[in-house]
């Protein structure tokens, strides 16, 4: 019992960052239609925010003593701070191309980021030690010792949802992102703003990348150029699956990818659990056969159909 208990906090757990990443693409995509390949790079560099380019370790340690408040604050600040210049910089002026320009484009910015981050930081992976009093924390949950940093990746992702639907239902600002979303030529008529909204829409996408940094670092210990390639990947998974358009889709996917990855990872013989992941993109792709407009489907798409 103590084992399955294990098994479905630490599913719940990658899932929930899974759902949250998605979201991020998700809002994008929703907004503009763009999926942003770059995203995962958003979330490497609000990881690397947590350092400073300088020579010797304490730069890393001046930094992971910051307050946590203050730490996640300006590492939002940070990621949304680079969300917005992607905007202005590379995807305004790509605003009106077709959506494989705009994928292009991503890529690019993308490859830019990882580029800099070497020239930077180096390519050499780091050591960071955030938060370690979260693994060190336990609970005792049926019989086994549970971390607190599970368990808080899983609170926050359901905090961070709910806030996401109360402002996108009852704010103005979340109001004129949903009429965006559904048809953005008539909510321009209708006196929309669209770089506003686009540019609001990044800066939601930017703090929910920076949420999944701090936490995702917090979870591995290790700084890499490459750390959020592998999130994106697997979220974008989860936006299609779970539906192009739909945020519900989004944490839909995102929480069901994640929970395929943990079961697989905890049933599969351990001959062939390092093939983990072909059993789960396996799944996938059963799925797009079924159903491959998503689980969830979009207002918009739920019209058209």
């Amino acid at each position: 019992m103590g084992y399955i208990i294990q098994v479905i906090v630490d599913a719940l757990s990658l899932g929930s960052l899974y759902a949250l990443a998605a979201l991020g693409i998700g809002l994008l995509f929703g907004v503009l239609r763009l999926i942003n390949f770059a995203h995962g790079d958003f979330i490497t560099l609000g990881a690397y925010a947590l350092i400073v380019p300088a020579y010797g370790p304490d730069a890393i340690r001046f930094i992971a003593d910051f307050h946590p408040v203050a730490l996640i604050i300006c590492t939002i600040l940070v990621v949304v701070a680079i969300a917005l210049l992607s905007e202005l910089l590379v995807f305004r002026p790509l605003r009106y191309a077709s959506a494989a320009t705009l994928m292009v484009g991503s890529f690019a910015l993308s490859f830019v980021i990882q580029n800099l981050i070497i020239m930077i930081y180096s390519g050499r992976p780091k050591s960071l030690n955030l938060w370690s009093d979260l693994t060190a924390i336990k609970f005792d949950v049926g019989g086994v010792d549970i971390a607190l940093l599970p368990l808080l990746i899983i609170g926050v992702t359901m905090v961070l949802m709910v806030l996401l639907v109360l402002f996108l239902k009852h704010t103005p600002w979340g109001v004129q992102m949903r009429a965006a979303a559904e048809d953005f030529k008539m909510a321009r008529m209708l006196g929309v703003r669209a770089n506003f909204v686009i540019s609001l829409a990044f800066v939601l996408s930017g703090a929910l990348a920076a949420v999944v940094s701090l936490l995702f670092e917090a979870q591995l210990g290790i700084l890499m150029f490459r750390m959020g390639t592998p999130l994106m990947v697997f979220a974008f998974i989860a936006t299609v699956i779970g539906g192009m358009g739909s945020l519900v889709g989004s944490v839909v996917g995102g929480m069901s990818v994640g929970i395929v990855s943990s079961i697989l990872q905890a049933g599969l013989p351990s001959e062939i659990r390092g093939y983990r992941d072909v059993f789960v993109f396996g799944l996938v792709i059963l799925v797009l056969l079924l159903r491959p407009q998503g689980i969830v489907l979009s207002r918009a798409t739920r019209e058209r159909v």
